[in-house]
């Protein structure tokens, strides 16, 4: 993948994220793109109330994990980082 192609994604990632941010900040909570990796996984740090959440994985895997793979279907998961 080029540059070109990849820079497409992450706008297309960082739109999905615009998309569901509302819903975080309503707890208290936020999220942002650290990283999309050469083999289209994507890393993202949450941040405020979801930081130490005991449902942030629930909200990773159920939420956000499954608008991204219906909105860009070209990444291959997602994952957290600290």
């Amino acid at each position: 993948m080029n540059e070109q192609e990849k820079s497409i994604i992450v706008k297309r990632i960082n739109n999905t994220l615009d998309r569901i941010r509302p819903y975080l900040e309503a707890d208290g909570g936020n999220i942002s793109l650290t990283e999309v990796t050469d083999d289209l996984m994507v890393r993202v740090k949450l941040h405020g109330a979801c930081e130490g959440c005991p449902f942030s994985y629930q909200t990773l895997k159920s939420g956000v994990e499954q608008a991204l793979l219906r909105e860009v279907p070209e990444i291959k998961g997602l994952e957290a980082v600290d």
